[in-house]
């Protein structure tokens, strides 16, 4: 009975000191973890961009305190963006421009959309070979006084004779430049129906407007932002008179039918 009872204990003893011996030798064994480097991050280069430092309506004089320099990542730069290295008292240089187009908080200021101060502020913001022409308009003349400075719109003449009455297209896709004497409209509403609409057209559309203005009523008809402009649009009449319009200019042959 003590032989058993002294044999059950060294054979523990004995599986004690095996586990103890492979303890030891798995826990010298060192693990190895693998360490992948850290890449160093590019670093972006930076300029300092002449921007708008806020919002800045059609055909406002620039003052200094309209611009602020920013910094602007070098490769997302523009070629006509005002950076100062190049330019750096471009700030000052500019004072007294007037915006020929809006400029939102943060935009960096493009020197093309600006015209040299000193001028009346209309000529400033026509493009070079157009010219600024007044038209008399009424609630139901110009959809209801929803039009604004900026929109588009096509010009309708409408003639009233012994034939009785006609309509037709004369202008096709044009900017309203001002309404009245107002050049953009403030806090996004309009609140005065005007009675005069500037337009924005070319010296042949000027002629046609103003014989137009002579044979009848003048009416502008709102078109839609998504519009893209018209290289060309053809419409042929019942009479076999072609209108054709290249730009926003119209001009119409007769054909024989």
């Amino acid at each position: 009975m003590k032989v058993a009872r002294i044999a059950v204990i060294a054979v523990a003893l004995i599986a004690g000191l095996f586990a103890l011996i492979l303890a030891q030798t798995m826990g010298g064994k060192k693990q190895v973890v693998k360490v992948e480097p850290v890449q160093k991050q590019a670093s972006i280069d930076l300029v300092e961009v002449l921007t708008a430092s806020k919002n800045v309506s059609l055909g406002t004089s620039l003052t200094a305190d309209l611009f602020v320099w920013r910094k602007w990542p070098k490769e997302s730069t523009g070629p006509g963006y005002i950076i100062r290295d190049g330019r750096p008292e471009a700030d000052s240089e500019l004072v007294g421009a007037v915006a020929r187009g809006s400029f939102l908080e943060g935009e960096p200021i493009n020197e093309a959309k600006l015209a040299i101060g000193g001028k009346g502020m209309m000529s400033s913001v026509l493009p070079k070979g157009y010219r600024a022409v007044a038209t008399s308009i009424s609630a139901e003349t110009s959809a209801g006084g929803f039009i604004l400075p900026k929109d588009r719109v096509d010009v309708i003449l409408t003639d009233q004779n012994k034939k009785g009455v006609s309509s037709e297209t004369i202008l096709k896709n044009v900017r309203v430049l001002a309404i009245d004497q107002t050049t953009e409209e403030k806090d996004g509403v309009k609140v005065v129906v005007g009675e005069t609409a500037t337009l924005e057209l070319l010296p042949q559309q000027v002629e046609t407007l103003t014989a137009a203005q002579a044979e009848g009523s003048i009416s502008l008809v709102l078109r839609s932002l998504e519009d893209a402009e018209e290289e060309q649009d053809i419409a042929q009449t019942s009479t076999g008179t072609i209108i054709l319009v290249r730009s926003g200019m119209m001009s119409k042959r007769t054909v024989k039918q």
